[in-house]
């Protein structure tokens, strides 16, 4: 598994960081009566590419992160395209749609709550 996280270089922890912000926005502002936990990460380059943040996401919400990642890791393309600009659709099946649920969600309660860097990653 270590293998695996020496894949993460800076391209691929923004992603990480961007997935895991638009993920936990989703899930806050979604799935507000659900029970929350925090998000298990136990190899340390991955905590620092989350820059230290404790997530507190459902089990829906934490399974797709943790689907996400494993993706982003795995990808075999560098350098590694937009998700939906890819030619190979990685996700398994339902994945990829929820994905776009919430990027599509997520990128414009981010950029109408100031979060401007966001906005180049929104429209890649």
């Amino acid at each position: 598994m270590s293998r695996i996280f020496d894949r993460l270089d800076n391209k691929k922890k923004r992603e990480i960081k961007v997935l895991a912000d638009f993920i936990s926005v989703y899930c806050r502002q979604n799935h507000r009566d659900d029970s929350k936990e925090a998000l298990a990460i136990s190899d340390d380059r991955l905590r620092r590419s989350l820059d230290g943040k404790r997530l507190m996401l459902c089990p829906e919400c934490s399974q797709l992160l943790h689907h996400g990642i494993a993706k982003l890791l795995l990808c075999p393309y560098d350098p590694k395209p937009a998700c939906k600009k890819c030619p190979t659709h990685c996700y398994a099946p339902g994945y990829r749609e929820r994905v776009r649920k919430v990027m599509r969600f997520s990128g414009p309660y981010l950029i109408k709550h100031g979060r401007f860097d966001l906005v180049f990653h929104y429209l890649r």
